[in-house]
């Protein structure tokens, strides 16, 4: 077997081969044709002149002896580089040059640029760069295979060229990958046998991709009719390798060896390989991660350059990653130290790196998509205002947000921390000392705790290295612990504006608790540029999801599940229909219906529903019904930070289900009246689990269905008022029976034609009964402060004592004719005082008690001038003692129900972040 430093000359000399550098070819004659061209390519040029830039414009005339002689002395001279603005720098990603048709579509971009120079970058064929590396990988793993690889990457360029070039350039461009690719298998075939490669060798090996797309590119522009000439960027751009798997530019040799390759090769359009570089001695290297955006950065400032393009396959930057959030928006606009900070973060943006060369120049960036050149994309410069900009834009204090996965929070805490200097600095030594990337740092005041991320792979390593060095101070309890808390994300708000806006951390915060979102860490740096908050992984969408939508870059977008879509939920699924766009374009709110579930089957979607097909969808396609799946499905939707579940049904199990639904994050409306009249003890748990949390609990329509009876009640409450008494008429179905139970009329009549018009319940007697006037009494005196049963509460029921246990409502119905003596006789005796007979609900909140009863009311009073079936409450408090307030509208029918849910749930919006 062959020595090492055997191979190692091999592997030099093959290199040395591969990579000639244009100093040592020896200098071509000039032609005795009256045009020549000062660049190492046959060029397409106007008759008559030579490309050269500057005052001086040399013309060629016809060839003589004495006019070659000055051409021979002109061409001695050195070309000046001229810098500034009409330079344009472009960079194309692999993506962007991944086929034939791709690289013309990439040329006809670059023909189209107007600008006096211009410089390309390029990366590799999509694919290829991974495709390199694997041949190393296959080399070094001695597996034969890596041949088949190396003709696999030379037919993918040969095939490639075939389709974009022909005649010469065809000829010459294969013929250089012909040599390439043999080079490539004689040093791969040296690392197969020593079973390693040095990263020189490797960085030399995966550059080849670039220099095919580069002369492939040049080669179309050519074809075009545009001057144009390839650079191999090893030849002008130098860095200086680092420790930490980076490199630096050496800006002043890089800008020496440009000016000396264009004095050579001088153009107005170069295509340069990106990623590729070389160290002071002259070693292939790369610019490693992002290394061909790196590359255009480059250039760009070497020129002085007008403007960086970095083309991609997306139309710019977005304010979030829309992958996580579909209604992120693509920014117009972001400064540099913005765009920095999203990309520390984790946003596709630019790798930090790579805005430092065009920031010492101020130098803009353009990110645009190369396959929608009709999307202006994001331009990222130290001015970010923009008098085209949108105003809501300009205003936004945040710009952006992004998000780190798959990160631990390492805490190490203990009281002899405090006040001791070189504590963090013995830390994050030892952290530094095995190699650990720290993303953020949040420190006590009190230096009782440094707490800071670190990635989860590195974690471990980590934990160890600080138990190792603080052993001694854990043994003796200056440190109490090196705690390890696993499965978080980060998430970080961004935006220059943060600095001079009030209150921007408390938005975030309300916006992070009020989705129910735990925070473990929080670090704001002082220039106030991002806020960085640390998450349960699980949590980090739906966080994501909830500040974005806050700071009004996207819609308030509310996940909803539909229980019972009988009356009131079909009825309320039309009214969500219909004003759906209305409140998406004009409001800013997002109600999306994930779901609809009744006793027997169930509707579920990913996206939301389409509510003007839901009915044939559930009987086409919906499943069998199950309450725990259909919760899950809907709040587990991370794509949607906020979650409400509508229960429109009349259910007391469902009910029973509403203190788990609010302690697992998802809000709760319903009119269903069976939570909050049920024993005492589980109301009073529910209604404090609601105080505790940001966990909305909205049940308007319990009580006087469309009527805002609750949130008056509330209102007189908080701002300081007394309940003294509170008289209604709650019962829409009673309020039609006994407004139409006059003249001659009897009282079976008036609960039949009630009935017939859909305001009693199947059976009659679940009104009559007075049992749902009492839950009502009760949820009002609970309401206002009364700790009552509902069994506390006496009921006059008008159902005959001998109906009460009828077989069915239609026995009912036909029986009832037999007792109507005994209610005309009541309303004789009160026609006989001048007064009408009318069933309401009292809560006494004096003599803390409550009742529900047929009264009689004089003909002038309020109770006695309603119509069809209109509600009536009077409110008597120590405001309105000797005048109750008085609150009257419909109080029956599936409209005006839905209508109360649907104000819960546009309540639920505003809370959330909705324009009120």
């Amino acid at each position: 077997m062959a020595s090492s430093a055997s191979i190692s000359n091999t592997l030099h000399t093959l290199s040395s081969n591969a990579f000639p550098h244009r100093t040592k070819k020896p200098k071509e004659k000039i032609s005795s044709s009256p045009l020549f061209s000062l660049s190492r390519s046959p060029l397409l040029f106007r008759t008559g002149f030579v490309p050269q830039w500057g005052n001086r414009e040399l013309t060629c005339v016809h060839a003589s002896s004495s006019v070659k002689a000055v051409l021979l002395d002109e061409s001695k001279e050195k070309v000046r580089l001229p810098k500034g603005d009409e330079w344009s720098v472009h960079k194309f990603g692999g993506t962007c040059v991944g086929s034939s048709d791709r690289i013309k579509n990439v040329a006809d971009v670059v023909v189209s640029d107007g600008s006096e120079g211009k410089l390309v970058v390029v990366s590799a064929m999509s694919k290829v760069t991974d495709m390199m590396y694997d041949l190393i990988y296959k080399a070094q793993a001695r597996d034969d295979s890596y041949i088949a690889a190396v003709d696999a990457v030379f037919e993918k360029h040969r095939l490639t060229a075939m389709d974009l070039l022909d005649g010469d350039d065809l000829a010459s461009f294969l013929s250089r990958l012909h040599h390439d690719v043999n080079n490539l298998k004689a040093m791969l075939r040296a690392i197969y046998i020593a079973g390693h490669a040095t990263e020189s060798f490797s960085d030399f090996v995966v550059g080849h991709g670039e220099l095919w797309s580069a002369q492939m590119l040049s080669y179309v522009i050519r074809k075009n009719g545009i001057d144009c000439t390839w650079m191999d960027t090893r030849e002008v751009l130098i860095v200086n390798p680092t420790g930490s798997n980076q490199v630096d530019p050496d800006f002043v040799e890089s800008e020496k060896r440009l000016e000396g390759w264009f004095s050579k090769y001088p153009c107005k359009t170069i295509v340069a390989t990106g990623f590729i570089a070389s160290t002071p001695q002259n070693i292939p290297t790369t610019l490693k991660r992002d290394g061909s955006d790196f590359s255009a950065a480059i250039m760009g400032a070497l020129l002085r350059a007008r403007q960086v393009t970095i083309w991609t396959d997306v139309d710019g930057v977005y304010s979030a990653d829309p992958r996580k959030v579909s209604e992120a928006v693509i920014l117009r606009t972001l400064s540099y130290q913005e765009a920095w900070e999203m990309s520390y973060f984790g946003a596709n943006v630019l790798h930090p790196r790579t805005i430092i060369p065009v920031m010492r120049y101020d130098i803009p960036i353009m990110i645009r998509n190369i396959f929608n050149l009709s999307s202006p994309g994001t331009m990222i410069c130290r001015e970010y205002m923009d008098e085209h900009e949108n105003l809501r834009e300009l205003d936004a204090p945040v710009k952006g947000f992004a998000t780190v996965d798959n990160v631990a929070l390492i805490n190490v805490e203990g009281t002899g921390m405090a006040g001791v200097p070189g504590t963090a600095s013995a830390i994050f030594g030892a952290v530094k000392d095995v190699g650990a990337n720290v993303i953020m740092i949040s420190q006590a005041s009190s230096e009782h705790s440094v707490c800071f991320a670190v990635p989860e792979k590195e974690v471990k390593a980590v934990a160890e290295a600080l138990q190792s060095r603080f052993r001694q101070a854990l043994d003796a309890g200056r440190l109490s612990q090196v705690a390890v808390i696993p499965n978080c994300s980060i998430l970080a708000a961004v935006g220059q504006k943060m600095a001079s806006t009030p209150g921007v951390s408390a938005s975030l915060f309300n916006a992070l608790a009020k989705a129910n979102i735990n925070v473990r860490a929080i670090a704001q740096g002082c220039s106030e540029y991002n806020i960085t908050v640390v998450v349960k992984r699980e949590d980090c969408i739906k966080a994501l999801r909830a500040v974005h939508s806050r700071f009004y870059l996207s819609k308030t977008t509310i996940a909803m599940g539909i229980i019972g879509p009988g009356l009131i939920g079909a009825t309320l699924l039309d009214q969500l229909k219909d004003q759906a766009a209305v409140l998406k374009e004009e409001f800013n709110i997002d109600l999306r219906v994930m779901g609809i579930t009744g006793s027997k089957r169930m509707l579920l979607s990913e996206v939301g529903l389409d509510l003007s097909k839901w009915r044939e969808m559930t009987m086409e396609s919906g499943k069998a019904a199950d309450l725990e799946t259909f919760m899950h499905h809907v709040h587990g939707n991370h794509f949607i930070p906020n979650t409400v579940l509508v229960d429109c049904t009349a259910d007391s199990n469902i009910a029973s289900c509403y203190y788990d639904w609010l302690r697992k994050g998802i809000h709760v409306i319903t009119p269903n009246k069976k939570a909050n009249s049920g024993p005492l003890d589980q109301y009073l748990k529910l209604r404090a689990l609601q105080r505790q949390s940001y966990t909305h609990y909205f049940y308007e329509a319990t009580v006087g269905a469309g009527l805002p009876i609750i949130s008056t009640l509330r209102g007189l409450l908080e701002t300081g008022d007394k309940i003294l008494r509170i008289e209604g008429i709650f019962s829409g179905t009673l309020s039609y029976i006994f407004n139409n139970f006059i003249g001659a009329r009897s009282f079976s009549e008036a609960v039949t034609e009630a009935k017939e018009a859909g305001y009693t319940e199947p059976d009659p007697r679940d009104d009559l009964s007075g049992t749902d006037v009492a839950r009502k009494v009760i949820i009002l005196a609970r309401e206002s402060g009364l700790k009552l049963e509902l069994s506390d509460i006496p009921v006059q029921s008008l159902v005959p004592e001998p109906l009460r246990a009828t077989a069915s409502a239609e026995e009912f119905m036909k029986q009832l004719p037999q007792f109507d003596p005994d209610m005309d006789k009541k309303r004789r005796e009160a026609e006989d005082d001048g007064e009408v007979l009318r069933y309401v609900g009292v809560v006494d909140v004096v003599k803390e008690e409550g009742r529900v009863e047929l009264r009689s009311y004089k003909k002038d009073h309020p109770f006695a001038q309603l119509s069809g079936s209109d509600n009536i409450i009077a409110f008597t408090t120590t405001r309105y003692k000797e005048q109750p307030l008085i609150v009257r509208g419909p109080g029956a029918g599936a409209q005006v129900t839905a209508g109360g849910i649907f104000s819960d749930i546009l309540r639920l919006a505003s809370y959330l972040g909705a324009p009120s």
